[in-house]
């Protein structure tokens, strides 16, 4: 997939192999995964293989997560992006377009998941033309839930997962979106 997304301080790229250790070391935190289930990754054949199935998502579905870094010092950040769910359903919901993140602790606070997200929406609306974008966040974490209102994402309603967890469902259709912008 030869795409890149640049932002002010940041490079959008597709995943690649090399960054598996930096995608381990942020996977790996249970800080970053206090609000995803709370197993962080245990090895990096692992994340290897993630990164290998999101390759897979960008040839069948021709969009996926991806890399996101710093431009000043090529750091891996994390990744974002926007994935098509076929995989499985959420909150009643399968065969749609997902927006997500991931950042590796050192990296929160800084304005960075704001900044990539409003390129990645810039994408999804102005480039690919979707009519709908979805988002789902655990309903205790504060900082995720404000990007995505903040960003402009309409908060839909909570609902439990088969563990009883509760989650919020966002959502941005289209002509919100160019009422936004």
């Amino acid at each position: 997939m030869i795409l890149n997304i640049e932002t002010p301080r940041l490079i959008l790229r597709p995943l690649e192999i090399s960054d598996a250790e930096a995608m381990f070391a942020m996977d790996n935190n249970p800080n970053v995964h206090q609000y995803l289930w709370q197993n962080p990754t245990k090895d990096i054949s692992e994340t290897i293989q993630i990164i290998e199935f999101v390759q897979k998502q960008y040839v069948d579905n021709g969009i996926g997560r991806f890399a996101t870094v710093l431009k000043e010092t090529g750091e891996f950040v994390g990744w974002t992006g926007l994935k098509f769910v076929t995989d499985h359903v959420e909150n009643g919901n399968t065969n749609f377009y997902d927006y997500g993140y991931r950042l590796n602790e050192k990296f929160w606070n800084k304005g960075i998941a704001t900044e990539a997200s409003l390129a990645w929406l810039n994408y999804a609306f102005q480039t690919m033309r979707i009519d709908e974008l979805n988002a789902y966040t655990h309903a205790q974490n504060g900082a995720s839930n404000q990007v995505l209102n903040k960003v402009g994402f309409n908060f839909k309603e909570e609902y439990p997962d088969k563990e009883g967890v509760i989650w919020k469902w966002w959502q941005l259709l289209q002509s919100d979106y160019k009422n936004k912008i």
